[in-house]
């Protein structure tokens, strides 16, 4: 039942005046439906694959789940309408917070460019995160490395050319997994609904390491997970830094050979 996460398209390709049609691979970029038994929590736009994952993070990372005890099944409906299987994922689990659960279908469109488009206010977001334990024995040459390590795993994007990617590392530099999406915060989710579903939760002395920009909600997603460090190629915003302090989160972005920026935190 699951899709595909790339599809060909006829193209005309233009190169120095000469023109052909080729065959290029685009990524898919489809809704997926997250349901908490029969009641629709959101829909967000994603890249087909690891549907499973990015239903469950999503539950965890907007505080609606916090233990992965609370989990009971993650299959997807059966009962859809034609044209919709393999898009709507139904999560059985108990003890939801109510108040995250509505403050979730508040947001009840969710933009695959932008985590926050449709949250009415900061506060909304500003979920209750658990405390985050200090990132411990990070050392700069190794998080200087760990966005390139990244991009050698990145298939589909080689393939396309158009998705972000998210990975969990250790604090010595081993890539743990890796999840890629057309939304960066969905490629997030994946990651983290991945170590749930194996009740691997909170993630101590983990490093999140982004293709992109390093966000708020990417920051508040860490946080939920209790990663206490976030390596991104690209800035924060100013949001991010401030949220990164509070919490204790080690924030290293622009990373480039030979340089970097420390915006929170310290490495050894």
């Amino acid at each position: 039942m699951a899709r595909e996460a790339s599809r060909s398209f006829d193209v005309v390709r233009v190169r120095e005046g000469a023109r052909s049609t080729v065959d290029d691979s685009l990524v898919v970029e489809e809704p997926l439906e997250i349901r908490l038994g029969d009641d629709p929590i959101a829909v967000v736009m994603r890249t087909p694959g690891h549907d499973m994952e990015l239903a469950v993070g999503f539950l965890f990372t907007e505080g609606i789940l916090r233990d992965p005890d609370q989990l009971l099944s993650v299959a997807y409906c059966t009962d859809t309408e034609p044209g919709a299987e393999g898009n709507i994922v139904r999560v059985l689990a108990e003890g939801a917070d109510v108040d995250a659960v509505d403050a979730a279908r508040r947001a009840v469109y969710a933009s695959s460019s932008c985590g926050l488009c449709g949250k009415t206010t900061l506060d909304a977001v500003r979920l209750v995160t658990p405390d985050v334990a200090p990132i411990r024995g990070l050392r700069a040459e190794v998080a200087a490395a760990l966005p390139d390590t990244l991009r050698t795993h990145q298939e589909l994007f080689e393939a396309t050319g158009a998705l972000h990617a998210a990975g969990l590392a250790s604090v010595d530099g081993e890539l743990l997994l890796v999840r890629e999406d057309v939304g960066r915060h969905n490629a997030c989710d994946k990651v983290l609904g991945h170590m749930a579903m194996r009740e691997v939760w909170p993630l101590s002395n983990r490093v999140l390491v982004l293709s992109g920009r390093a966000s708020f909600e990417m920051l508040q997603k860490a946080a939920m997970a209790g990663i206490g460090a976030v390596v991104a190629v690209s800035a924060p915003t100013s949001l991010t830094v401030e949220f990164a302090r509070e919490a204790g989160i080690t924030l290293v972005g622009f990373v480039r050979p030979g340089s970097m920026n420390v915006y929170a935190g310290q490495l050894g």
